[in-house]
């Protein structure tokens, strides 16, 4: 409908990863904040919740449970006993490996933390899961922006757009830098239309999986993929743009009365001017008439280098307007060998995963507004 208004090379890296990742341990723990005072110290312990549209899409059961072999949320208690924030996680398995991914960042409940309350919970949350035998926490999904790690993480700095809705639409599109208010213009009158639907469900994955594919990026299946999609049920909308009856790109973004997540999209190679622009544009303005109060373009990398197809995508991201918020994504062995084998693994596969692509710029970085 359419829209409203190998085996001696393997020996000889995994003998060289043991020592990389030992030594990125040690330098990323010596480069975070001091440990909180006793006064302020979390307890993790697992908690149930009764979730909400006014909570992020991704800490309902309803997402978690499509996505992870295990599922469940850690609350987290200050020295006096009171609930104060929660992490929603899920364990995935593969092979022998029992892994953590979080989707979503720590929620506080009623006020904001403190970055070493919020410090000694992720200490307290390593804890937890080496207590109950997972072997690694992995790094979470791009939606997901940290404003701290805890100690013995490897880490590295990540960021994202978001825009606030809960703004006149004149106001929205005048936050639109001149060129794209301009590619939204000529793609309208070109006669680009937006339509939304789980119809467009394949249409959209195998355009989503082209488009990876032209980045060497591994992309999940298509049952895996249906199995998301429907999972999230009435919280998940796909878009595609066409022109003259052809797909020129697509969005698929889960929701919530907090967030619209653009979580994947694609688009064929070369797509009408101005296509990816409109594209962004009407879902912005869907989700503000449902009462989503943010969009979130999920993902950037601090300071890509200059030319770069990551400094194309955050200029992209950034010329809609949004707030730049910035922060951490990481990883934890909790089992050292199996963790060194899987990031072997990762690196064999695509040479590694976010955290070991952007690590290095860690000792630089001071996330802005600190």
């Amino acid at each position: 409908m359419p829209v409203p208004g190998t085996a001696g090379r393997a020996r000889g890296l995994q003998s060289k990863m043991m020592a990389t990742t030992a030594q990125q341990v040690a330098e990323d723990t010596a480069l975070q904040p001091a440990k909180p005072g006793a006064a302020n110290v979390f307890t993790a312990s697992p908690v149930k919740i009764e979730w909400h549209p006014g909570l992020s899409v991704y800490a309902s059961e309803a997402f978690l449970k499509t996505v992870g072999d295990e599922y469940g949320w850690l609350g987290g208690l200050d020295g006096a006993g009171k609930l104060r924030c929660i992490l929603p996680y899920t364990i995935v398995k593969k092979a022998l490996f029992r892994m953590v991914r979080f989707r979503v960042e720590t929620i506080p409940i009623g006020g904001e933390l403190e970055l070493g309350e919020e410090k000694s919970f992720l200490n307290s949350v390593v804890e937890y899961f080496r207590s109950i035998g997972t072997d690694m926490i992995i790094p979470a999904t791009t939606n997901t922006i940290f404003r701290t790690y805890p100690d013995g993480a490897i880490a590295a700095p990540y960021g994202t757009y978001i825009i606030d809705l809960d703004q006149p639409e004149e106001t929205l599109m005048g936050n639109l830098n001149a060129s794209h208010r301009r590619k939204v213009r000529l793609a309208i009158k070109s006669g680009v239309q937006i339509r939304t639907g789980n119809e467009h469900l394949e249409t959209a994955y195998h355009l989503i999986r082209e488009t990876f594919r032209r980045s060497k990026l591994p992309c999940m299946n298509l049952a895996a993929f249906k199995r998301m999609v429907l999972g999230l049920s009435e919280n998940v909308r796909i878009f595609v743009a066409e022109h003259q009856g052809a797909v020129q790109g697509c969005t698929v973004i889960p929701f919530s009365g907090h967030t619209a997540y653009y979580v994947y999209g694609g688009s064929i190679p070369e797509p009408v001017a101005g296509a990816m622009n409109l594209l962004h544009w009407e879902a912005m303005r869907y989700f503000r008439g449902l009462g989503s109060r943010l969009y979130d373009f999920v993902g950037v990398r601090i300071n890509p280098e200059k030319g770069s197809k990551q400094e194309g995508l955050l200029q992209f991201k950034k010329r809609f307007g949004g707030r730049l918020v910035q922060g951490y994504m990481w990883k934890y062995p909790l089992h050292r060998l199996k963790f060194f084998s899987y990031g072997l693994a990762a690196r064999l596969r695509s040479g590694g995963d976010i955290v070991d692509a952007e690590r290095h710029k860690l000792k630089d970085f001071k996330p802005e507004g600190s």
